[in-house]
């Protein structure tokens, strides 16, 4: 591994790790800031969408925390075993967070384009890791790793959106105009990187 690979596996981990770690602060801060804000007193109260919100923030961060060791190929083949438990946990939680993330998009702050954004997101990425857990339950490897990578590139925009969602608001000076911009700029440019990376390890999707 060169350099640039080095570096860019080191800064794909730690943000995986720091974001994966972020859901944890809402234990501790008041519901009144961040995204929360943006949110109806009366939707807060929701219990349905309480379970659904909490469910899928941390649900996802797990997801997120767990599931970027697996592209190590050094360290799967080595930790065979660990790699299957921690896969099993990924999906698990992916899932979960995907179905709940299917739930709160109706909800979502920005009207029908966020809705519809972030709509797709949820049931891409629960496709995608449905997918990937029966290609390798049929002992197909190459479907199994092709679509593990769709899978967690929808999970990565966790990350996208808190990149992109800070510089769009500045720049727009608009949260509303930016969020609906984010409900797609966080996870559509993520597949197309998965597609081009798909293609060059050569594995199957299909």
């Amino acid at each position: 591994m060169n350099t640039t690979n080095k570096v860019a596996w080191f800064v794909f981990a730690v943000l995986a790790i720091c974001i994966g770690l972020y859901p944890t602060m809402y234990l501790f801060i008041d519901r009144d800031i961040g995204l929360l804000a943006s949110k109806s007193d009366a939707l807060l109260a929701n219990p349905a969408w309480n379970i659904g919100f909490y469910g899928h923030i941390f649900f996802g961060g797990l997801a997120l925390l767990v599931g970027w060791s697996q592209f190590s190929k050094r360290w799967r083949n080595s930790y065979l075993q660990a790699h299957r438990t921690i896969g099993k946990i990924y999906v698990v939680a992916a899932l979960i967070s995907g179905i709940c993330g299917i739930f709160i998009a109706f909800y979502a702050t920005g009207g029908i384009i966020s809705m519809l954004g972030f709509l797709c997101l949820g049931v891409f990425w629960v496709f995608t890791t449905g997918k990937a857990y029966l290609a390798i339950r049929k002992g197909d490897i190459s479907l199994h790793q092709g679509f593990m990578i769709y899978s967690y590139a929808a999970c990565f925009a966790a990350v996208t959106l808190r990149i992109w969602l800070p510089l769009l608001t500045i720049a727009l000076s608009d949260f509303v105009t930016a969020y609906r911009i984010v409900a797609w700029l966080c996870w559509v440019p993520n597949i197309v990187f998965a597609f081009v990376w798909i293609r060059r390890k050569g594995l199957i999707i299909g």
